[in-house]
């Protein structure tokens, strides 16, 4: 191949991709986690990223999951008054916001986020995350690790939805371990109403973590969702109830 064919190829090759592979990564700010973990925001062609240490952690143009998981949890929920709602989390806001689509006018739903900078990233009305969910009545955030908000609301939820992280393993960020850990377990399923809904997200299936879920005594349904609702990688949602009598269900 000569020069000429060589540079026509490559134009014919460069013209034949998707546009937005060509398009840069723009990041639009960064923050440290309390374990030293960095977190940053981008945008590419429209879509918004979190990173952290420099791994994808989540996506607008993947949230499929995330809004299954929230049907899964709150469905059962929509009829009853006054229901409480825990999300570890706030990540995106698409837990938060598929849960607001299900839950009645009354409902109540604390959003735990222990980043300042990344309620700041979903507040900002410039970036099609979250503002306009934060601004639901329904809503009280909370700039606070989630296991704190556990501790201090014992037997307060009917639904508690954990996604501070790609799972049990890997973890992403240390200082989520004791979350997924039997001591962690407790602590969630302490926070619990009677017949309570624990969840978690997982970017894998953890067959151990279920056992850990299992072992405390949870009952347990394990769902495998897609990232998109038609492609990308599968998820994992672990849906668990302390109430032996709902053997069944999650």
């Amino acid at each position: 191949m000569n020069g000429s064919d060589w540079r026509q190829t490559l134009h014919f090759v460069a013209y034949d991709l998707p546009f937005h592979i060509m398009k840069p990564f723009r990041r639009l700010g960064e923050a440290v986690a309390p374990d030293g973990s960095v977190l940053a925001l981008f945008e590419h062609d429209g879509a918004y990223v979190i990173r952290v240490n420099g791994v994808e952690l989540m996506s607008t143009r993947r949230h499929h999951s995330e809004d299954r998981l929230a049907a899964l949890v709150c469905r059962p929920l929509q009829e009853q008054r006054g229901a409480r709602v825990l999300i570890g989390g706030l990540g995106l806001g698409f837990t938060l916001k598929a849960a607001l689509r299900v839950l009645a006018p009354d409902a109540r739903v604390v959003v735990a986020e222990i980043v300042e900078e990344v309620i700041d990233w979903n507040r900002n009305p410039d970036y099609p995350l979250a503002s306009a969910a934060l601004r639901d009545p329904r809503v009280e955030l909370c700039h606070d690790d989630v296991a704190r908000v556990l501790q201090r609301h014992r037997g307060a939820f009917d639904a508690i939805m954990l996604d501070v992280d790609n799972g049990a393993d890997p973890l992403t960020t240390s200082g989520n371990a004791q979350l997924y850990r039997p001591v962690g377990i407790h602590l969630a399923a302490a926070a619990l109403r009677p017949a309570g809904r624990l969840a978690y997200w997982s970017a894998v299936d953890d067959r151990d973590f279920e056992a850990s879920l299992r072992h405390v005594g949870l009952s347990v349904k394990v769902t495998q969702v897609r990232a998109h609702a038609t492609s990308g990688p599968w998820h994992t949602l672990f849906v668990a109830r302390a109430d032996a009598a709902a053997r069944g269900y999650p």
